[in-house]
């Protein structure tokens, strides 16, 4: 065998382990949709303290988000990929190690940790997949791995519902008992003790690598402005303030997912079977990315933001109309997963609800090219401070919980759907941003900006 060769097989398998990581954090951030559910039951939790589980995990984002870059300047890639690997697996430790303190707030702190070992993970990741190989094939090696980061989202909310949401404990109508509890929590421990394991095997792989992938690592900038920097920019905050909105969407809708499908006036379906459900959000996310990437071909940018974001007002709005929709069966019915489930008016929210996952696909990478394209700031700069705003996906979640909790006091039956109104703010927003977007000026694109998420 050649040295050229061997090389190009170096560098391929090289490839395959870091698009890997792409899928790996997904199907991480995506576990915790269905553990939110599996906290609030094990725990009593109101829905605002459901929901701190999303704040814990996105908080890191706006949190870790300089000093990952300023570890990524100072260490270079490989060492910055293995620390977020260890950062991931000492995360699912700590949460692991719950079996023993019997304590929510150490499943919040492993869910920080492990989100930090991601943030600097997503540093790291998205420009040294851009680099590797042949520069010309530089935009599919980054579309391939964004297909893997959909399909890890789809299959971590699949697994989480699977082996979080799994035993009597999320049966309807079960007498609680602590053995039932102790149960439930050994269930989730016993989740991120296993992917603790996994990803330490893979870590080795990676670290038996580094000198590879660091053959093929671009170089680093030889100074980095500070995301900070950015906020004198008013297009990068307009920017930032969308990305914070957007995220945060998507996290609130996604997050309370099983709980809305699961109502006796929506789809009236077993807590699992609701958890098996949900993940076709992203299942849709991920046609939606696809079917986005190749119609930006011919629409502008800015019409086509405007377009899935008045789909996602649409259809927030249909939700919140139908509070009242009484749960009169249509006739038949349809098998989730398993569960034989008759088909009833509240098919229709439940439907719309899921559909808003198409036309969240595109928003994060449009909102972020367009908002480089206006922004009077530096691009690192202004890229870094829209990564710090994906820590709206906490913010937000909680609101929504909270919002949850204050109507169900006046609308028992239909709290979870007028609850809607919280991302249908958010999603107002895009939609003005991309009206707006339209007439502001634009410069060319710095070159080396990579979009990511």
């Amino acid at each position: 065998m050649s040295n050229s060769t061997s090389k190009k097989g170096g560098v391929a398998l090289a490839i395959v382990y870091i698009t890997a990581l792409f899928f790996i954090w997904a199907f991480v951030t995506n576990l915790i949709d269905p553990l939110v559910k599996s906290m609030k039951v094990i725990y009593t939790l109101t829905d605002a303290e459901a929901q701190l589980n999303q704040f814990a995990f996105f908080i890191a984002y706006g949190i870790m988000s300089i000093p990952s870059a300023a570890y990524l300047a100072k260490k270079g890639y490989i060492k910055s990929i293995v620390l977020g690997l260890i950062g991931i697996i000492a995360g699912c430790l700590i949460a692991w190690s719950t079996t023993f303190s019997h304590s929510f707030i150490t499943v919040l702190l492993g869910l920080f940790v492990a989100a930090s070992g991601i943030t600097l993970l997503q540093v790291a990741a998205n420009p040294l997949i851009a680099s590797m190989g042949d520069q010309k094939g530089a935009a599919f090696r980054l579309n391939l791995s964004q297909s893997f980061n959909s399909l890890g989202a789809y299959v971590g909310g699949f697994f989480g519902a699977k082996y979080l949401l799994d035993g009597p404990l999320f049966h309807k109508d079960v007498v609680v008992t602590q053995d039932l509890l102790d149960t439930g929590l050994s269930f989730v421990t016993n989740v991120y003790l296993l992917i603790a394991v996994v990803l330490s095997v893979f870590t080795l792989v990676v670290f038996l690598l580094r000198n590879t992938i660091d053959a093929h690592a671009p170089k680093m900038a030889a100074h980095t402005e500070s995301p900070l920097s950015a906020l004198k920019s008013k297009w990068a905050n307009l920017g930032a303030l969308a990305i914070f909105l957007y995220v945060g969407a998507e996290v609130c809708v996604i997050s309370g997912m099983i709980f809305f499908l699961e109502q006796k006036e929506i789809l009236n379906i077993p807590s699992q079977t609701a958890g098996y459900v949900a993940p076709y959000f992203m299942l849709l996310a991920m046609v939606g990315r696809f079917a986005g990437s190749a119609l930006l071909r011919y629409i502008s940018a800015t019409n086509m933001l405007a377009f899935v974001a008045f789909w996602a007002t649409l259809l927030c709005t249909f939700v919140i109309s139908t509070y009242s929709l009484p749960a009169a069966e249509l006739g038949g019915t349809v098998t989730l997963h398993g569960f034989v489930a008759p088909i009833t008016m509240g098919f229709l929210p439940g439907f719309a609800a899921i559909l808003i996952g198409l036309f969240n696909s595109i928003m994060f990478p449009t909102i972020f090219t367009l908002t480089l394209e206006r922004s009077t700031a530096p691009a690192s700069a202004t890229s870094g401070l829209m990564c710090m705003a994906i820590c709206g996906g906490g913010f937000i979640s909680v609101l929504y919980g909270f919002a949850v909790d204050q109507f169900l006091a006046h609308f028992p039956v239909g709290a979870r759907s007028i609850a809607f109104i919280v991302p249908l703010v958010c999603y107002l927003y895009v939609l003005w941003f991309a009206f707006a977007a339209k007439k502001a000026p634009t410069h060319a694109l710095e070159e080396g900006v990579i979009v990511g998420h």
